[in-house]
């Protein structure tokens, strides 16, 4: 009995994903669990286990290839069954030679008429979907995935295909006068003065995700400021003490300490949406979202029950966690379930940015860089080191004087780092 198996529903919004890699090959067998290919998403590289043991009778997807959900990616023999083999071409021999023709006066066979229709194009629905909005034929469209099949790319191939060039006149043709060297500065489009690069498939989803998160929140950002002087020496002593183990504090932890104890005063900050069924969702728990710089783009891994982790182990999981996700080594389970994320762009450079929402989040907390300046100290002027905090937030739910609240309470947390400290 054949089993197809089909790109599965894995939530949180991922709706397609790439074959990056085939682990099992047609003929071969599987067992259960085991991983039948590598599937790139929007948040993740995951391996897709096999639901069933058997042998593989045909793979439906080429590696590259974009698969949506419910689209069939192997089909396993349960019972025994082996890839049927094409059938073969038929031949003419001696044993099975051509009928005489009729002789004179015959009447010739009659010729039933035809009741075969055209075949249809191979392509998923979502490519169909695409070809339809761009007027395009999918008859006329050369197909570059496994069995010929029609993908994304092929449609859009086409669509941006440039006429033919007319054939040229078979006549000779005057040789051509050899213009002058023009003195017009190159312009765009010119040959050589542009590359286009291909987008992958992580950074087109982050682009639909940002752009579907700005068409759906009423965005508003609040901007703060921090003085982070005593911060910054809390973590130089502590750090001398953690010397002889090797461990090390950066900043990151004290941030989300600082934001847990802001979120736990402001629940609307760690909250989402239900629009079904018109209701906000507090949460009840911390699950802090880290956004993460990686060379194909943002990755946001999920710090969960941050409120139950020391500095120490904040710090750990903080490391772990954006290495893993530089070389798309996290699970799924490590990409979602996030209540408000923290993006630190202050080691990239700037004074502020407006980041935005992380759907279905209400909140993304900012951290920028930090800047060194002369500041009041009761009634005495010192160096001191300041940091620009900010918060975006979706002003459908959230107003403005609770969010500027919220980002009081946390730039506090961060001014008097004993405070937090005693609050742990």
């Amino acid at each position: 009995m054949a089993y197809e198996f089909r790109f599965p529903d894995v939530g949180e919004g991922i709706h397609e994903g790439r074959v990056v890699e085939w682990l099992v090959a047609e003929g071969g067998t599987v067992g259960r669990d085991q991983p039948l290919l590598k599937v790139e998403t929007d948040k993740a590289i995951v391996d897709l286990p096999s639901p069933h043991a058997g042998t593989v009778l045909r793979l439906h997807a080429a590696a590259g290839e974009t698969i949506h959900v419910g689209d069939v990616l192997v089909t396993l023999g349960l019972a025994g069954e082996v890839a049927q083999a094409a059938p073969a071409p038929a031949s003419t021999s001696a044993a099975e030679s051509p009928a005489p023709a009729p002789g004179p006066g015959a009447p010739a066979p009659a010729v039933a008429p035809s009741t075969a229709t055209p075949s249809r194009p191979p392509a998923t629905p979502h490519t169909r979907a695409l070809a339809r909005r761009l007027g395009l034929d999918l008859a006329r469209i050369t197909g570059t995935g496994r069995d010929g099949r029609i993908t994304n790319e092929d449609v859009a191939s086409f669509a941006k295909a440039k006429a033919p060039e007319p054939e040229a006149s078979a006549a000779p043709l005057a040789a051509a006068p050899v213009p002058a060297p023009s003195t017009t500065p190159p312009r765009p489009g010119d040959a050589g003065l542009e590359e286009r690069v291909p987008l992958t498939h992580l950074r087109q989803v982050i682009a639909a995700a940002m752009r579907d998160s700005v068409q759906t929140a009423a965005h508003v950002t609040h901007v703060d400021e921090a003085d982070v002087t005593d911060l910054l020496a809390l973590r130089r002593r502590l750090n001398e003490k953690l010397a002889p183990t090797g461990s090390r504090l950066t900043l990151a932890p004290f941030f989300v300490k600082a934001l847990v104890a802001a979120l736990k005063l402001h629940p609307k900050l760690n909250a989402s949406f239900d629009a079904a069924a018109h209701e906000l969702v507090l949460k009840k728990y911390w699950n802090i979202g880290l956004a993460v710089d990686t060379p194909e783009g943002l990755i946001v891994p999920v710090i969960r029950d941050a409120d139950r982790l020391s500095l120490e182990q904040l710090s750990a999981r903080i490391d772990d966690l954006a290495g893993r996700a530089r070389e798309r080594r996290l699970s799924l389970d490590e990409l979602r379930g996030g209540t408000c994320t923290l993006t630190n762009i202050g080691p990239v450079g700037g004074l502020f940015a407006t980041p935005i929402l992380h759907q279905p989040e209400l909140a993304i907390v900012g951290t920028h860089a930090i800047k060194e300046r002369p500041g009041f100290v009761g009634d005495e002027v010192r160096r001191r080191s300041y940091l620009y905090v900010s918060v975006s937030f979706d002003h459908r739910f959230i107003d403005g004087a609770e969010a500027a609240r919220f980002l009081a309470d946390l730039v506090t947390r961060l001014n008097d780092p004993d405070r937090l400290i005693a609050s742990l």
